[in-house]
């Protein structure tokens, strides 16, 4: 890399903090401030910061193995999350943000009560605040340390002191500016990391070594450009020169278990986690259902394209690669097709896509250990100065402790496959604890719980992902709703605080609103279902409409074209009936 470079760099740093600057004095207002920009975050803020939180450092490069290990359609493994990401549009948006509450953790205490409540919010800050928390960002902090490594062939114990650097100012400006620091800058950084992935894509494809679309076209084998897996009796997805295989078992268990089944960050059944910061931070209702929208359509169907391209063209580029080392194309690329001044964009990029996740994590963590540990356990009643004073410290000490846990992480491969498992049947009572009186405290303890003991059997009989999601799915399912029956109800008048706050309605809250016949209920499920399989389509119809293009498919383009445009008028007019009068 030449100075332009380094400067350009240099700027992106600059401009990062002085935004953070921008906010300090107002984050420093209160906690509301602190975490949830005041409940007053425009759609576009909210949904941009999203789509920004969820392009890690290490999404192109999974992408890019993905792609070139099994074609487009390996993208199935994630882009299957659209059903449930849909789900928590029209069902669950609203009601997140109706609930008035600062994180998920504390949804525990408005929902159930007793000591178990207590336990579970407690428990919960732990778990997904700390725990899950520093392994994310550990592994962030590992991917980021691959690809300066592959870029630049620095040994890897050198570069990790300037990831360490970079986390340090990403600590520094989250504990400055709070929620609206991190989403302001989020923006900017989605659009930096954004613009220079399509840079990328368009030298790579335009490169002598591909000759455009067609050439790329004409040097691979025809499935490779096939969107949809082919369904067979026995899978071989694990050798070049066929197409992704899926057993019909394992289609099943994408389609039609893991997207409402298991817990996921970015993708948890109904919402939670920085999901819910973002929908509990918008201006309104209205607010936080369009933000969580743009989110879903950006996020599948817009922004994996340029990765996509780049993935298939490493095949032609770099053929020497083994099967476990597809994903460094992606480096390499940047490396062998950027001309002074764009590396340096595109490696302040991934610094942008590195910084947007672990900022978002930071905040988010914190504000579980805040709120829901801190402030409901062990400080009581301090005024709002402490608790911002307290905000930044713990920020700046869960900096600390994830960057002990990367010195211990040796591979980041499987993690998605090991989280995805160790929340398998926990995603249904995360539903039914809106819309099932009967959930209880335990339900969710139990089913948080029992994948973690079931997993080692499944490595026992070495059954593999995704079939395992089959077993773990059924046996906690089981355990959680022997566990509800066997324990006793949340008391009728905790249930009816919720109901009256959060309105969830439907036919599994009538022992609770028959005893409130002046509460208004909601009626509407049948749009708010027909408005989720509409928003299926969207996002499916909308990312092969963009795919169909690139490729010069036309006729498909037009097709997937009509039903995107469909799909978004059925949900304008579903909405545009829909009671708003419920509005906080």
């Amino acid at each position: 890399m030449e100075i332009l470079d380094y400067l350009i760099i240099a700027v992106y740093f600059a401009a990062s903090l002085l935004i953070a600057l921008y906010y300090s004095k107002r984050a420093g207002k209160n906690t509301d401030e602190f975490f949830l920009s005041g409940r007053n975050l425009p759609w576009y803020l909210a949904g941009l910061s999203l789509v920004a939180t969820t392009f890690a450092a290490d999404t192109p490069l999974a992408v890019t193995e993905l792609v070139a290990k099994n074609g487009i359609s390996g993208n199935w493994v994630w882009w299957n999350f659209a059903f449930g990401g849909m789900l928590t549009v029209f069902f669950f948006a609203r009601l997140w943000r109706r609930a008035g509450i600062m994180t998920e953790a504390e949804f525990a205490e408005i929902r159930y009560s007793g000591k178990s409540a207590s336990f579970l919010r407690g428990f919960r800050a732990v778990y997904l605040g700390l725990f899950m928390n520093i392994i994310i960002m550990g592994w962030v902090n590992k991917a980021m340390t691959s690809i300066l490594t592959g870029f630049f062939g620095i040994e890897e114990s050198i570069v990790i002191y300037y990831v360490f650097g970079a986390m340090i100012f990403v600590a520094l400006y989250s504990a400055l500016s709070g929620l609206w620091g991190v989403v302001v800058t989020d923006a900017f950084q989605f659009f930096m990391a954004m613009g220079g992935s399509i840079i990328l894509a368009v030298l790579v494809i335009n490169s002598p070594q591909i000759n455009g679309i067609e050439g790329l076209q004409s040097k691979l084998p025809e499935f490779i450009f096939d969107f949809f897996p082919t369904i067979s009796s026995e899978a071989d997805a694990s050798s070049y020169g066929t197409a992704f295989a899926l057993t019909l078992t394992s289609f099943l268990a994408y389609i039609g278990i893991q997207w409402w089944a298991s817990w996921y960050p970015g993708a948890e059944p109904g919402g939670g986690g920085y999901t819910a910061q973002r929908m509990m931070s918008a201006k309104d209702e209205k607010h936080s259902l369009f933000a969580t929208l743009f989110f879903q359509v950006a996020h599948y169907a817009i922004r994996p394209w340029p990765w996509i391209l780049v993935g298939i063209a490493s095949l032609v580029i770099y053929p020497e690669l083994s099967y476990s080392e597809k994903g460094l194309g992606y480096i390499y690329a940047m490396r062998d097709f950027l001309p002074v001044g764009l590396k340096g964009l595109m490696i302040a990029a991934f610094f942008a896509a590195y910084m947007s996740t672990i900022a978002t994590h930071l905040n988010w963590g914190t504000s579980y250990l805040l709120n829901d540990l801190y402030r409901r356990f062990y400080s009581v009643g301090r005024d709002e100065n402490h608790y911002v004073l307290a905000s930044r410290a713990i920020t700046i000490l869960l900096m600390i402790v994830s960057v002990i846990v990367t010195l211990f992480i040796n591979r980041i491969s499987g993690a998605w496959e090991f989280i995805l498992q160790c929340g398998a049947g926990l995603g249904l009572v995360l539903i039914l604890r809106w819309f099932w009186w009967r959930i209880n405290a335990w339900s969710e303890i139990s089913a948080m719980i029992t994948p973690f003991v079931v997993y080692p059997f499944m490595l026992l009989f070495d059954i593999k992902f995704p079939e395992s999601l089959f077993y773990l799915t059924g046996v906690t399912t089981l355990v959680w709703l022997t566990v509800t029956f066997l324990t006793k109800p949340v008391n009728d008048n905790k249930l009816k605080e919720f109901y009256k706050k959060v309105y969830p309605g439907g036919i599994l809250w009538k022992k609770i609103s028959d005893q409130l016949p002046e509460i208004k209920t909601n009626t509407a499920f049948a749009g708010m279902f027909l408005s989720w399989f509409m928003g299926v389509v969207l996002v499916y119809s909308s990312l092969f409409a963009i795919g169909s293009l690139l490729f010069m498919n036309y006729t498909e383009t037009i097709i997937y074209t009509l039903l995107a445009v469909i799909s978004l008028f059925v949900i304008y007019k579903l909405l545009s009936k829909q009671d708003w009068s419920i509005i906080n």
